[in-house]
């Protein structure tokens, strides 16, 4: 990932505050997490290529429109914790396809491993964005994107809502401080406390 694109969006800034918050429940974290994820899909496609083409406008005469160019997007999920921005993102991108990813850690290597993996057809046609909320070692991010790239895909982004590059560490047991905490628990109400 050479290039690393900061949104610092007054909206994004405001909803990542509201979720770093202790007392934010899983719902109000959940529905944040998806309107962070729809106004970074948004950024994300920015750059994506369009192309004219020919169709009837409204009064019936043929007028030129813009389309994006290629093959239709691919979401990534990374399991668990991405598919709480999937809802989000598909609001932007309602006829992306899915493709999904599952990782878990190696006991002895602490590596991720995948143990699950579902790509669309011509998965290698499409640009792919990865979607985790969280974006820790890395480690994760790393092993799909290199399983895109073994499958071909050469439009690779990911959009994750807090990098530990870019908040201030990692604490003892490789969570990102101030970060979010566990993601996936607060997603998914599997929390305890």
């Amino acid at each position: 990932m050479s290039n690393l694109h900061i949104i610092d969006h007054p909206l994004v800034q405001h909803k990542l505050s509201l979720m770093r918050q202790q007392e934010c429940s899983t719902y109000k974290f959940r529905t944040l997490t998806n309107e962070l994820a729809r106004l970074m899909a948004y950024e994300a496609t920015r750059d994506f290529p369009v192309e004219d083409f020919d169709m009837v406008g409204w009064e019936g005469n043929t007028i030129q429109g813009k389309q994006i160019k290629g093959k239709t997007v691919t979401i990534v999920p990374i399991l668990r914790a991405g598919i709480g921005m999937l809802d989000g993102v598909m609001d932007m991108l309602p006829t992306a396809k899915i493709s999904v990813v599952g990782l878990q850690r190696d006991e002895e290597t602490l590596q991720p491993v995948p143990y699950f993996d579902k790509f669309v057809p011509k998965v290698e046609e499409r640009p792919a964005l990865i979607i985790d909320p969280m974006l820790a070692t890395g480690g994760s991010m790393v092993a799909t994107i290199d399983l895109l790239k073994s499958k071909g895909c050469k439009d690779i982004k990911a959009l994750v809502i807090v990098a530990a590059a870019l908040d201030s560490h990692l604490n003892e047991n490789g969570y990102i401080i101030p970060g979010l905490g566990d993601a996936g628990d607060k997603i998914f109400g599997t929390a305890h406390h």
